[in-house]
């Protein structure tokens, strides 16, 4: 006689043959760009920040899931984007126990203290990032180029939003730098070709969603000719300085892979329009009238921690999965 009973399991229901650590390599091979030519511009001490922070990161895990007991979550890789992202978002110039002790701050208190992978309501780089700029601001923000690689041809001892911030003045070719990256910021953050190679190659293989970095990036070069009117940068408020804005600090790297985050970013695709466009907007706002001249940290952990909210209202009755559908796998990193 056939078994007609009814077997109930937990979610998901629904599966893919794609795994956690596919995803990751993923997302690794579109950060390798910006990577390589944070490498190239900042040298060899660049490659140590990465390495020392990526290697933090990954030990911090697993002391955790070994003192805890809990299964070794390694293997999925998390913990190396998460080491990545933190040291790509540092100043070449910072010492090498920084990244180690912000790595470990990531992972210990901003993800496993909270579940591990998905339950973690910050992103836990930029959650390590806050932290690092609270507990060593001056270390944080020295953008001493002795420790470079290169010579860079662009504004000597100022990251190019400080300069705009003191009132310097554009030049013709300073546009190209900040595409090219011959600028001073942090390691991964100011090649601007290299981060949206990344981005290209993450919606290529569906890996994330269009709408949070779209929206994210649109909204901010609206309000930034405004804010720079506003402000006395650029003049006048319909031409302004607004795809330099872009191409500078963070706002890349914050769009494409820091807001995209799975487990920190809404499900549905309404909210992660609410989602970017609420990034964009506090961006504009911390970069134009906050206390240091970037936003990009406390801009996406403030839309992090308003997630639930924004789930909660835009949240479909029915849900549906799958490699590129409608519905809530949007395929985010």
């Amino acid at each position: 006689m056939a078994d007609k009973r009814l077997w109930v399991s937990s979610s998901p229901h629904i599966r893919s043959k794609e795994t956690v650590t596919d995803i990751m390599l993923d997302v690794i091979i579109a950060l390798a760009p910006a990577a390589v030519m944070g490498t190239y511009y900042f040298g060899f001490r660049a490659a140590a920040v990465i390495g020392v922070s990526v290697l933090a990161a990954v030990v911090s895990e697993y002391l955790f899931c070994l003192i805890t007991k809990r299964g070794s979550s390694v293997n999925d890789m998390s913990a190396v984007i998460t080491g990545l992202l933190l040291a790509l978002s540092l100043p070449v110039s910072v010492p090498l126990w920084v990244p180690a002790i912000g790595a470990g701050f990531a992972i210990i208190i901003v993800k496993q203290l909270f579940g591990g992978l998905g339950q973690n309501f910050l992103n836990p780089a930029l959650g390590a990032r806050a932290f690092l700029l609270a507990a060593y601001p001056v270390i944080m923000t020295n953008w001493n180029q002795t420790q470079s690689g290169r010579v860079f041809d662009a504004f000597t001892g100022a990251t190019p939003l400080g300069h705009l911030r003191s009132g310097g003045i554009l030049t013709a070719v300073d546009l190209q730098r900040a595409f090219n990256g011959n600028i001073l910021g942090s390691i991964g953050e100011t090649c601007a070709w290299a981060l949206l190679l990344g981005f290209a190659y993450l919606l290529i293989r569906r890996v994330i969603s269009w709408r949070i970095p779209v929206l994210y990036l649109l909204v901010f070069s609206l309000l930034v000719p405004l804010f720079a009117w506003m402000a006395g940068r650029g003049g006048s408020i319909l031409t302004g300085n607004w795809l330099y804005e872009v191409l500078t600090g963070s706002v890349l790297m914050g769009a494409i892979f820091m807001a995209t985050d799975y487990g920190t970013s809404p499900i549905a695709p309404k909210g992660q329009i609410i989602f970017g466009a609420g990034c964009g907007v506090l961006h504009a706002v911390f970069r134009f009238y906050g206390a240091f001249p970037e936003g990009t940290t406390y801009a996406i952990l403030l839309m992090n921690i308003c997630t639930p909210l924004i789930d909660r209202f835009t949240r479909p009755g029915f849900l549906t999965r799958g490699r590129g559908g409608n519905g809530y796998s949007q395929n985010r990193f």
